[in-house]
């Protein structure tokens, strides 16, 4: 007889940010190198409205890349492996990536709104926040591998 593995668990808004944080560290890192062409292909910091517009269009545009290929590609940045997070669609499968845009992009309008697609989280009975509902994903807690005693451990004699 073999006993059921549980669902896994919905991760909450607190190991959420706690993901975040180093995400954005990580994040700000790269987005120093990703200007470093830009800066070089504009002659300097852009003067004119649209070499600003041009420069918000390619930050996004890096944030999507950089965000998106972990989603896809694993279903972890560095900060949510971290924290033992993954980002997954709602069978549990790894997501496509019209759901990392749409995640993306929902997490923006989350923020954007001071925070409050994230504290949905809080009063959500599925715990998702409004990019997951929009996206059609959900972020999992990975649980933890249980090792063994080293006494009980098989010898590699």
């Amino acid at each position: 007889m073999t006993t059921p593995i549980p669902a896994p668990e919905t991760a909450g808004l607190l190991r959420r940010l706690a993901a975040i944080v180093y995400d954005v560290m990580v994040f700000i890192a790269v987005l120093l190198l990703a200007t470093i062409p830009f800066v070089l292909v504009a002659g300097g910091a852009p003067t004119n409205r649209g070499g600003q517009l041009a420069y918000q269009f390619y930050v996004l545009l890096i944030g999507f890349l950089f965000f998106g290929w972990f989603w896809v590609h694993g279903g972890q940045t560095l900060g949510m492996r971290a924290w033992r997070l993954r980002l997954v669609d709602r069978t549990g499968t790894a997501i496509t990536w019209r759901q990392a845009l749409l995640h993306f992009l929902g997490a923006i309008l989350s923020w954007a709104v001071f925070g409050a697609g994230y504290l949905w989280i809080l009063v959500d009975r599925d715990r998702l926040s409004w990019h997951d509902r929009l996206s059609g994903t959900r972020v999992i807690v990975i649980p933890k591998i249980r090792r063994a005693p080293a006494a009980s451990r098989p010898s590699a004699t």
